[in-house]
Formats: structure tokens, sequence, C-alpha cells
């Protein structure tokens, strides 16, 4: 039996009553934290740009492009909401992943949802089942996978969005199986880009590609089910002989469940790259704990786990994308305003000239006493010398984002983030009853009672 044949009869064994309650709870949340990011991504240009593309969004369709009156294909609106979700950087996290899960799977459900007239319970288990998919092949090819300059949010999380679009459309266990090979040769995104608008075109063009994938074998198109073991497949192009492990993808399936926290997912506090967050934390904390200012400063050096690293060490950032993906600006905002916030990355606030003279302060480097290959792969330390002379370090080994690995937000927690991320774009008077909607969804009934409250006429 190929790889993807028997994770299609993995994919189709949940039923909605299985999910536990620590992954219902994380459902709720990731879908108010999504929808949230999604709503202020829309005030971004990147979304706006795909919609100006010829060809995108120019034809009616059953789906609706958030923050908008339009409504247009399936497949338009995946591509361009998709792409909101994660424009901001400020979406879910997932340590298992090495990447953002709820993106992948948020956009695509609710429209292709409104297609099919789901109901909100119908949501809530293809969003779970996606979930599982994208976790398992990530520990089957992870850390190698993720230190070659793949983005695993993309080329991993589309045979999560496949999963759980199989789940709503109801694929047969022949046709889902189908569908992930047909994936294997859609999967793409690469690293080199973070920091650019291509980074959130990932997810929107990953999303549409899973969408796309499942819709083409649903109708007759053909694909192999040995994408993924060939020796020409996904495995052995994507990692390379010797470097996955097939078993770990298909042991232990919802037994803990993915989303009940064994994936690690995790709100973001702080709007930008989750892997400056550890840094920031600990600047934060030597910040309260001391009183430090700016003036009070001497140097700082910033070791973060490894691989939290190549991809954030930027200590000239020119773009408002780019100092998300800026370790040192990060931390220099972190002390300087003693919070990081979206206002940070507008504009020309990257240019700050004060923020810049921090900046020149702070250097980076891997910490040398985090091994690569440990299971903590999210912490880092903050050493500050004061000019008074004093030496100041906080460290933490593992970072957890907020979730069921970490402290779970409270509900005003949730809604502080969600009200300022929907006020950038909503009408004050829809916010408060779409958090309603998403921290209930799978009492919801069909969704475009959810949908109708994202669209602004």
């Amino acid at each position: 039996m190929t790889l993807a044949l028997q994770i299609a009869d993995r994919i189709h064994a949940l039923n909605a009553e299985d999910i536990v309650p620590d992954a219902a709870e994380w459902t709720r949340h990731a879908f108010i934290d999504t929808i949230g990011c999604t709503l202020a991504g829309m005030a971004e240009e990147a979304p706006h740009i795909l919609m100006r593309v010829p060809g995108v969004a120019e034809c009616a369709g059953p789906a609706l492009i958030v923050a908008t009156n339009r409504r247009t294909s399936v497949l338009d609106a995946t591509f361009v909401n998709g792409t909101a979700s994660h424009a901001l950087d400020y979406d879910d996290v997932g340590g298992v992943l090495g990447g953002h899960p709820s993106a992948m799977l948020v956009p695509p459900l609710f429209a292709l949802g409104e297609s099919l007239g789901s109901t909100g319970r119908d949501l809530a288990l293809a969003y779970v089942v996606g979930f599982e998919t994208m976790c398992r092949i990530a520990r089957g090819v992870h850390f190698h996978h993720y230190d070659k300059g793949w983005h695993p949010t993309a080329t991993l999380g589309i045979f999560g969005t496949i999963a759980a679009a199989a789940r709503l459309l109801h694929l047969t266990r022949e046709e889902t199986a189908a569908a992930l090979g047909l994936g294997a040769s859609f999967a793409s995104g690469l690293k080199a880009n973070f920091g650019t608008m291509t980074k959130p075109g990932h997810v929107g063009q990953g999303t549409r590609n899973g969408l796309l994938a499942a819709y083409m074998i649903q109708r007759g198109f053909t694909a192999s089910t040995e994408g993924f073991e060939h020796k020409q497949g996904f495995l052995d192009v994507f990692n390379g002989p010797g470097t996955y492990d097939t078993a770990k993808i298909l042991d232990g399936w919802y037994g803990p469940m993915e989303a009940a926290g064994l994936g690690e997912p995790g709100l973001k506090p702080y709007p930008c790259c989750g892997s400056t967050h550890a840094s920031i934390n600990r600047m934060l904390d030597l910040t309260t704990t001391y009183d430090l200012r700016p003036a009070d400063i001497e140097t700082i050096e910033v070791m973060p786990h490894l691989r939290r690293l190549p991809h954030t060490n930027n200590p000239d950032p020119q773009t408002p994308l780019g100092a998300k993906f800026s370790v040192q600006y990060c931390v220099a905002r972190a002390l300087a305003d003693r919070a990081v916030r979206l206002t940070h990355f507008e504009g020309d606030a990257h240019f700050d000239p004060d923020i810049r003279a921090l900046m020149a302060r702070v250097s980076a480097r891997p910490h040398p006493g985090m091994p690569s290959d440990s299971p903590q792969q999210w912490g880092s330390e903050v050493v500050v010398m004061t000019k008074d002379g004093r030496r100041l370090a906080s460290r933490i080994d593992d970072y957890k984002h907020i979730g069921p690995g970490g402290n779970p937000m409270t509900r005003e927690e949730l809604w502080t983030k969600f009200s300022d991320c929907a006020e950038r774009v909503l009408p004050r008077g829809q916010i408060a009853p779409l958090f309603e909607k998403l921290a209930t969804i799978e009492a919801v009934g069909p969704i475009d009672s959810v949908t109708s409250l994202m669209a602004v006429v």
C-alpha cells in the first residue's frame, strides 16, 4: 500500500465526536486568530496587488474576499484571503510543522465551505484532520526539510489543505490519495523569499493549489499515489535519501491529537516572525525586571537557537516586512517601547533614528549551548551590558507560544488581539458578533452566517 493511501485512510478515520476537548478549544482559538489576522492583512498591499493581477478574482462566484463586498471563485478567494492571512506574519505557529498551520486551513475551508453550504461543525472537523496531516508529515521530514530552506508552511501545509478539502468534498480514499500525490507536485515555497510579499504569497498559492488538487482529482484528473515514496517523488527530491522516516509519518495519528497540543500550536503575541519571539520575550523580561532604558545600554547580545537565526539575522531591514525578520529590530523595539506592536511594522517605523542607534548596539549569533538536535528548538538568551558595568542575562530554553503547549490566551486576550486586527477593516458593529460566531464555530449552522460578518459593503 502506498504512503498516500495509508495517509488517506487516516484522513478519513476521524469523526466529529472523536475530537477531544483540548483540540476543540484550540480549533476555536485558531479560527478566531486566523480570521483576525486575515482581516488585518487585508489592510496590507499584497492581497490588493493580487486582485489587480489579470485573471484573479475577475469572475463572480460563491466565495467572499474578506473585508470587501466581492465574491469570486473558491480558488481565487482562497488565493487572496490566504495571502492576507499571513501578510502580517501575526498568525499562529506550530512547532512540529515549523510554520504556520492555520493559515493553510482556515481561509480555504471558509471559501470551500461557502460553496458547499458546509456547517461550522464540518469546518471544525476538517480543520483538525488537516492539522493532523501536516504535522504528521512534518514529523517524518524535519528538521532536515526545514534546514534545507523549504518553507514548511506551504511545502507541508499543502497536504493539510488537501486533507481538509477531502473531508468537505467527501472524496473517496483513492481520490484523497491521488490528491495528495498531485499535491506533491504542487508543493512549493523557499525561505529565501522571507521578508518579502512572496512569503505570504506562499500561503495564498499553497492553499489555492491544495484546493485545486482536490477539485482536479474529484473531476477525474489522474495522479500517482506514489508521489511521496517514489525514487523521484516528494521525499527523495525535497529531502533526500536517508533524511526522512515514513514510520514517523504513519505512527500515532490522533493519539494524542496534534491539535490538542502535541503539534505545539500557539498564538503569536507579537506581529513578527515567530523565530524572533523568544528573544523579544527575554528582552522584555530584562527591561521590566531591571527597568532598563535605551540610554542605559552599552551592548545587547542576542543568542537564539541556531534554527531561529538564519532568516532573522537582519541588522539593516529596509522594508516593514524585512523588519519583521530582523531580530535586531524586534529586540530594540522591545527595549525602547516595552512592547512590539503592529504600528512598529508600518510606514517608516523601521527607520526611526533612535531605534537605528539602538540596533547598532545589538549583535546576534547562535547560542553555543543550544544544540541543533535538541527537542527544544525555540530558546534564546539575551545578554545586556549596561553603561555602569552590569552584565544582565535572561534565558529561556524553549519558548512556548500562547496555546495548548504554553499558557492559553484568555477570552479577554483573544478579544483584544482580534478586535485590534478587525478594526483595521471592519465596521465596529460587526466585530463582536463575528468573534462570538468564531468562538463557537462547531455550533454554527451554514457558515455564510459567519462570512456575512466579514464583508464590507
